[in-house]
């Protein structure tokens, strides 16, 4: 029995040592990730801050001091233009380096290697859209700039100097819970960074959506329902506004302007809310004499922010911001001369081009009437646990097929292979980064001005404020010359009609500089009234929160940066203010039990504002949403085929203007419905659906409650996200909180003599859940605070803020 137990218990040891030295699945090596001098235990960190510290960090040119306040946020003071992004790739890496990866390896398709075969549809869907395509003709363009190529070269020796100091003890906590090690940093990387952005703010688009749209009900129904110009407008630049300039000749659309649809084709749909506001109120309007400028990019938000603080000075230049993890410069910020911040254009810089093929090898596509040579890309995907995918991309000259082999379209008895292709503005050289290397140093408007001609993509709308009281906003980007609603529907690959014909000229962008009203604002809706002449796009976001924006700055004097906070948190509804009278004026209250009419007598009284508290909020979403689905679910839900539904802003019009629409009428009834069925139909279904998830009338039905929110781990890491948490605002309000997305960088900057920033982020500087500063700034964040931001004006400043120096030599 003693032999038995002996070989038995040998035999548990074995096998529990190997368990903890294998991963199952997910589940990291357990051995590895207990390890106490290794695993995870290394990741904790103390509050207490060591107060001076000095390095020696191989590569610098001279000697650099960090300053770090209370938030860890860095004060750099460099002696030349090398160490300043040199420090700025270290601490960065320092901070948030498993974010610089992970983000990077999406970017590139490589997710797969660390994660297995669950990340392989997106990694191929990254490769086969020419990602890293887009990024190597962005890095040719960066190091073809003589500052740039230094300036990048040095972010990325810098990263490079702290991934080589790092033990696997000191590894970020998801490198040991995925059982992987840091890469060294390439220069690319950073290009990568600009790609990923470049998808998240303009990769999304509706063309086969739209496509089967038209192949179903007919150019007549479509221009009705998908109108160039939304009925409601309040636009970035001011209604009137003189363009004064000769436009160049519009390119004429082919006789047949009619794509044939692919019905394997997926289109990556728009969230409401996402693309951001800002704005620029002049002197004239505000307490100081001195403009004001706000700005707060939307954004999905994760933990580790998407953000991450800076002030960086070296001789030329002082500047604080927030800057992209893995890229140079502040992106975001002010010095002391000006401000400047972003918000998403929506361009439409994106086409589909349905391609025929010769033959099924697919070495030759017909185009202008003759067959042309593809190019062919081999991209290996190697899959942790499994074996590569090898996978072979098609090239034409609009760009990569990434829907291919899909669908075969018939001519006469012979197959013909088609596939889809895409012309994307972020596959062409570019050198965004030295656009935010000018704006860093810029004095005036002249220095905003040509800082934006470097400028390529994703189109941004810059908003500009300097201390000489100038004021502007400019939509800006690479933007292609296109004929009226060209890449409204997939376009014919063969026809050269169809193809990108130049670009608007750069100072033919709309912009505005100094308007009679005082301010400049963008929250992503149509950039200009009808009279520009050139095609941006044909659906931008709902004018809503702009128009909420312009109505509360038209009515501002004497403005301080407290009003550009309030504005910034501001959770009033446009869209119930334009829409509920209608609703309530079509609701036969006589048809409702007890619990609607007490939810009726609540909505009645309801203020508008989508804040957390409010149970109005609730029953007036719900009750939209489900008006919407249920006006267009007959026509515009189909198993077969994806179709685009209309706009809120077509339906609003809709039940306003057109009651006895045939579009109200359900196929499931005899009777013929109008607005006034479907009002009722629809309260009613809000009001139970409330009542099945969250009880009787009460607290329980609070907004906050309703909408749960929360700030996740970029990773979707259970227990390193926020947890949920009660919060206001809505997609369509100007605090555009809803689904995990918003405010990913709140910041107000008063310009003057002395310039003032204030701003917050939802989370913290580190990028390790063990650290107090994860997510130390969450709090004010939530509660719709500012905290006034540490600019330092020389190295010797003094400020009890000041917790640690660091100081870095050769």
């Amino acid at each position: 029995m003693k032999v038995f137990k002996a070989i038995f218990s040998i035999a548990i040891t074995g096998v529990l040592i190997w368990a903890l030295q294998t991963k199952f699945g997910d589940v990291p090596p357990l051995g590895e990730f207990l390890n106490p001098s290794t695993g995870f235990w290394q990741n904790a960190e103390s509050k207490n801050i060591i107060p001076t510290e000095k390095l020696k960090l191989k590569g610098l040119q001279g000697k650099v001091t960090i300053r770090y306040d209370e938030n860890m946020v860095p004060h750099v003071f460099a002696e030349n233009d090398h160490d300043l992004y040199y420090v700025q790739g270290y601490l960065t890496a320092k901070a948030r380096l498993w974010q610089m990866d992970i983000q990077t390896r999406s970017a590139s398709g490589r997710l797969s290697e660390v994660v297995g075969p669950k990340a392989l549809e997106l990694d191929r869907y990254h490769r086969r859209m020419g990602m890293t395509h887009g990024a190597e003709h962005t890095l040719q363009g960066i190091l073809k700039d003589p500052v740039m190529s230094k300036v990048i070269n040095a972010y990325s020796d810098g990263v490079n100097a702290y991934i080589k100091q790092l033990k696997p003890g000191g590894y970020p906590i998801e490198f040991k819970l995925l059982n992987y090690a840091p890469e060294e940093w390439k220069p690319i990387n950073s290009a990568y960074l600009l790609k990923l952005m470049s998808e998240t703010l303009a990769g999304g688009s509706n063309e086969l959506a739209m496509t089967n749209v038209l192949d179903k009900f007919g150019a007549q129904v479509t221009n009705d329902l998908f109108p160039d110009y939304p009925n409601h407008e309040d636009p970035i630049i001011p209604v009137g506004t003189k363009w004064d300039f000769k436009p160049l000749p519009i390119p004429a659309p082919p006789a047949a302007f009619k794509a044939q649809m692919l019905a394997s084709m997926k289109d990556k749909d728009k969230i409401e809310g996402i693309g951001s506001n800002n704005w620029a109120v002049s002197g004239s309007k505000t307490a100081s004499g001195y403009p004001i400028l706000a700005n707060d990019p939307h954004l999905n938000l994760t933990l580790p922010s998407i953000w991450y603080q800076m002030q960086m000075t070296a001789p030329g230049v002082n500047v604080y911001g927030v800057t992209l993890p893995g890229a140079p410069c502040v992106v975001i910020g002010y010095n002391q001369k000006v401000s400047w911040g972003v918000t998403n254009v929506d361009a439409d810089i994106l086409d589909w081009y349905q391609v025929k093929f010769k033959d099924a090898s697919r070495n030759e596509y017909w185009y202008n009437n003759k067959w042309n040579k593809v190019t062919k890309k081999v991209e290996v995907i190697n899959i942790l646990g499994q074996k590569p995918l090898v996978d072979t991309v098609v090239y034409t000259h609009h760009g990569p097929i990434v829907y291919d082999n899909a669908d075969i379209a018939k001519k006469g008895r012979v197959n013909i292979p088609v596939g889809n292709a895409l012309r994307w503005i972020a596959h062409d050289e570019s050198d965004e980064f030295k656009t935010f290397y000018l704006l860093n140093r810029a004095k005036n408007y002249t220095d905003y001005r040509e800082a934006l001609k470097y400028y390529t993509a994703p189109a941004q709308n810059f908003i500009f404020a300097s201390a000489d009281n100038d004021i502007a906003i400019t939509p800006n980007g690479k933007l292609p010359l296109k004929y009226k609603d060209q890449g409204k529907f997939i376009m014919d690959g063969s026809d050269p009609v169809n193809d990108w014909h130049g670009w608007i000229p750069f100072e033919q962008n709309p912009t505005v500089k100094n308007p009679p009203r005082g301010f400049v604002s963008s929250a992503n809706q149509s950039s200009t009234d009808q009279t520009y002449p050139y095609y941006i796009n044909w659906k931008f976001e709902g004018y809503e929160r702009g128009k909420r924006i312009n109505d509360r700055l038209g009515a501002m004097h004497k403005a301080t940066v407290d009003s550009m906070r309030l504005l910034q948190t501001d959770d009033y509804s446009i869209r119930a203010q334009d829409i509920l009278p209608t609703m309530l004026k079509y609701l036969d209250a006589s048809k409702l039990d007890n619990t609607q009419l007490a939810a009726l007598d609540t909505l009645k009284k309801w203020d508008k504002y989508f804040s957390a508290t409010s149970v109005g909020a609730s029953i007036f979403s719900n009750w939209w949403i489900k008006f919407y689905t249920f006006t267009w679910r007959d026509n515009f839900e189909d198993k077969k085929r994806l179709l685009y539904y209309p706009t809120m802003d077509r339906t609003e019009t809709l039940l306003m203007k057109e009651p006895n629409s045939k579009w109200f009428d359900s196929k499931t009834t005899p009777v013929v419905e109008t607005a006034s069925d479907i009002i009722i139909a629809s309260y009613i279904a809000a009001v139970n659906e409330l009542v099945k998830n969250h009880g009787n009338i009460g607290k329980t039905w609070q907004w906050g409650i309703v909408k749960p929110f929360e700030v996740a781990h970029l990773g979707n890491v259970p227990g390193l996200g926020s947890g949920n948490f009660v919060s206001g605002g809505t997609g369509s309000t100007v605090n555009a909180l809803i689904d995990g997305h918003g405010p990913s960088w709140r910041m107000v900057v008063q310009l003057g003599p002395q310039v003032k920033g204030y701003g917050i982020i939802p989370g913290g500087q580190s990028g390790n859940p063990g650290s107090f500063y994860y997510d130390d700034m969450l709090k004010t964040w939530q509660d719709g605070k500012l905290k006034e931001l540490l600019f330092l004006q020389s190295v010797a400043e003094n400020s009890t803020r000041i917790k640690r120096t660091l100081t870095l030599s050769k």
